[in-house]
């Protein structure tokens, strides 16, 4: 389950409020009656807009309410969308000057104007936007795509009479055509006559070409499959056939008379997963030039493309086990390829993403800047085209990610934090890997930090928070770090939260055994009194893809979690050994092939070693709470240490390893025949037996990710054993889902059979 299916999770557009429905149980009375009044004030809060519509995004909004910003001339400039008016700002004076009217920027017929999508404002006259979203063929955004002559002021919209939605257009280099996914064909389109080249003819359900897969867009986030070469005369693209996938059927019983199916190709662990190939085609039409990529198609992954120059591709291409990353350059003229470097690793190997998933070429394309664990630590090298590794970043910590590359002064900026895994700095290395590593961020700012650095170095928007504040966004200058001017400080969001948040959170290290220390939180009752004792929730995640132990702020969350202790409870969250926390490989590692046994065994050992350090948490009143994989860590403590946990609710989850898809489960876990025993052993159904306390299972019946097959296996099971449990089905909901229903029924089921307050 990828980061961003932990439970705290963004909007689902369509709120139905079903009923509670249960199994071998009974309620005579509704579920608020359970919450407190305190905790529905907080909900009614939240959702009444009280705390913003957005909490979290701050980064993104201008001084004067503007939308994104991007970088110009170097980063001399930056853009930004304001009131309808696309706007320029001198970096250094902060001078703004209108670029271009919301008159300018409204199309013919749309009775608003637009933001680009896409921008070259000092080497295109041609500006690309994206309006009318909407979701096609399950999970992708078709958009209709304008394009504006800025010399003529005149617009063109893409895709001729048609009005069927384009996805992931393009600008060529010079800016006269752009290349978009349309019917899962690559298509061309001249702006200047609206002539249009489909490149490929073959695309249907099956084949897919430019785009990906179900699979693939989910844990690779492969999006956009295609790119312009330097030249603009090629196009590079994936390719996908899913013939031989296996369907996963919806059931949608609401909306109309007689049910609807939809239907979807799903690889399971060891099923058939879609062939894949890089292909080349001219810009101007003709057959595509297949490269010669080595392997099964069905049996490879191909997780990144882009042009090293413009007759060389340079790809990433893992194999099916996905410990072996290799990094192919392919002649686009021949078909050939060369093998230039390989990384691998006895357990999984993770995609190269450098910088916003793409390559970055040092010293003119003579190397490769690539991330790599190989050392035990994620490091950055620089990597020669005969596969020559240099090291960049030195030290026994772990980068977490790359901020910017800047040759001119000879520096990597990158986050990391050596000392303290929960929050995130900015340090700078020098690319030809001599000295130390240097910390940019401030001493005095701790918490976490991020940073969108300008080409030339010199200035980066910065954006910070933690666990108890909301962020802020202002312009800093590099490297030493000086306020420039502040976009966003948040000051009326953060005088609403502090006194609902001061002064009652706290991280904490735990040791779990063989001298093992995990990360915690823990947030207290408003009017704590240590000489009580208090009932534990723990918030849980606890697998490969996410932590939850994080100094940053995540939003209302937070409010809602502030707003359960004062009714009486400890609320604490652990990221166990196995999470993608910054301790080095071994760390993340060591729950390769056991995913979820090791991890459910150190959440209950760190509850226990915090009421042993700690006298007023009672350990006879425990309870947990999980979506994605943290609703199957929930059901794994809840069956596994009934002794210990009391009370669970567990949303979306994975009951039965073997159901979930392909690439997520065999990249931890390795092949189902070859590892039956691990499957079986990691998966909650298995243990069910073990239930004695208060379960509530949550799913949303359309949840195309973890699919609601998993929990109906796992219902059958409990009802097979006799096991009492409540469940609450969403009727369509996908994956994430969020509300005051769900809020409601979560906390509320906590409350009514997890006693609060001292005692």
């Amino acid at each position: 389950m990828s980061k961003r299916d932990q439970w705290q999770i963004a909007p689902f557009r369509k709120i139905i409020f079903p009923a509670l429905m249960l199994t071998s149980l009974l309620v005579p009375f509704p579920i608020e009656a359970q919450l407190s009044s305190n905790m529905q004030s907080m909900i009614r809060r939240i959702n009444s807009g009280e705390f913003g519509d957005n909490v979290r995004g701050g980064d993104t909004r201008g001084a004067r309410g503007g939308g994104q910003r991007k970088w110009v001339d170097g980063g001399r400039s930056y853009t930004s969308t304001e009131r309808g008016e696309l706007v320029r700002y001198d970096t250094a004076t902060g001078k703004r000057e209108v670029l271009m009217s919301a008159k300018e920027l409204t199309p013919p017929k749309i009775e608003r104007p637009l933001s680009p999508a896409e921008a070259s404002l000092s080497n295109s006259n041609q500006m690309l936007f994206a309006t009318n979203p909407r979701t096609v063929m399950m999970r992708k955004t078709a958009n209709d795509y304008w394009v504006l002559d800025k010399t003529t002021a005149s617009w063109h919209k893409l895709g001729g009479k048609t009005d069927a939605g384009l996805l992931y257009a393009k600008l060529s280099p010079d800016g006269k055509r752009v290349a978009y996914v349309r019917d899962n064909n690559i298509c061309v389109e001249n702006i200047g006559n609206g002539a249009i080249k489909r490149l490929t003819s073959d695309g249907s359900d099956n084949i897919i070409n430019g785009t990906s897969d179900w699979v693939n867009e989910e844990e690779f986030y492969i999006r956009d499959a295609f790119e312009w070469s330097h030249d603009g005369r090629h196009i590079a693209f994936l390719q996908f056939d899913q013939s031989h996938v296996s369907e996963f059927t919806l059931i949608n019983y609401t909306d109309t008379l007689y049910p609807v199916l939809t239907k979807y190709n799903y690889p399971k662990p060891g099923q058939t997963n879609s062939a894949v190939r890089l292909g080349v085609a001219s810009a101007s039409g003709g057959s595509v030039r297949w490269m010669k990529v080595p392997g099964d198609p069905g049996n490879i992954y191909i997780a990144r493309l882009g042009w090293a120059n413009s007759e060389e591709i340079i790809l990433q291409q893992l194999n099916r086990r996905q410990n072996t990353n290799n990094i192919w350059l392919a002649n686009a003229k021949t078909g050939q390829v060369r093998l230039m470097f390989q990384d691998r690793d006895d357990a999984w190997v993770d995609v190269n993403n450098v910088i916003n998933n793409t390559f970055s070429w040092l010293e003119n394309g003579a190397r490769l800047l690539y991330v790599s664990e190989r050392d035990g630590w994620r490091h950055a090298y620089a990597i020669s085209r005969d596969g020559n590794a240099r090291l960049i970043t030195t030290g026994a910590f772990d980068l977490v990610s790359i901020s910017s590359v800047n040759e001119a002064s000879g520096w990597l900026y990158y986050i990391a934090s050596p000392e303290n895994a929960t929050q995130r700095y900015l340090y700078r290395s020098r690319l030809d890997g001599s000295g130390k590593p240097e910390r940019v961020t401030p001493d005095d700012q701790p918490g976490t930090h991020t940073y969108n650095v300008s080409p030339d170095g010199h200035w980066a928007f910065h954006t910070y928070s933690k666990f108890d504040e909301p962020e802020i966004s202002e312009l800093i200058s590099l490297p030493d770090h000086r306020r420039v001017r502040v976009f966003q400080d948040n000051a009326d969001l953060k005088a609403k939260v502090a006194p609902i948040l001061a002064g009652r959170t706290e991280f904490f290290h735990v040791e779990v055994g063989d001298g093992v220390k995990l990360d915690g939180w823990l947030i207290k009752p408003s009017h704590f009194d240590e000489s009580e004792k208090y009932p534990l929730i723990v918030n849980v995640y606890g697998e490969p893809a996410g932590t939850t132990v994080n100094d940053s702020w995540a939003g209302t969350s937070r409010l809602l979690l502030a707003a359960l202790a004062d009714d009486g409870y400890l609320v604490a969250s652990f990221d166990n050994r196995g999470t993608p926390v910054p301790k080095g490989r071994a760390w993340r590692k060591v729950v390769y092939g056991s995913v979820g046994v090791l991890a459910s065994k150190e959440q209950a050992a760190a509850v226990r070693a915090l009421a042993a350090a700690r006298s007023y948490v009672d350990l006879d009143r425990v309870g947990v709470f999980g979506w994605s994989g943290g609703g199957s860590m929930t059901l794994n403590l809840l069956f596994r240490s009934p002794e210990l946990f009391k009370v669970g609710v567990a949303g979306a989850p994975v009951p039965d390893q073997t159901l979930y898809d392909s690439i997520y489960q065999e990249r931890f876990m390795g092949f189902p025949k070859e590892n039956a025993d691990g499957y079986k052993d990691g998966s909650p159904i298995t243990f069910a037996d073990g239930l004695k306390g208060k379960l509530l299972i949550i799913h949303g019946s359309g949840d195309d990710n973890v699919h609601f097959q998993g929990t109906q296996r796992l219902l059958n099971k409990l009802i097979e054993l006799n096991k009492q449990f409540t469940f609450m089905e969403y009727p369509n909901r996908r994956h994430r889902i969020t509300g005051a229903h769900l809020d409601t029924l979560r906390y509320g089921f906590l409350e009514e059979h997890l006693p609060a307050g001292p005692r």
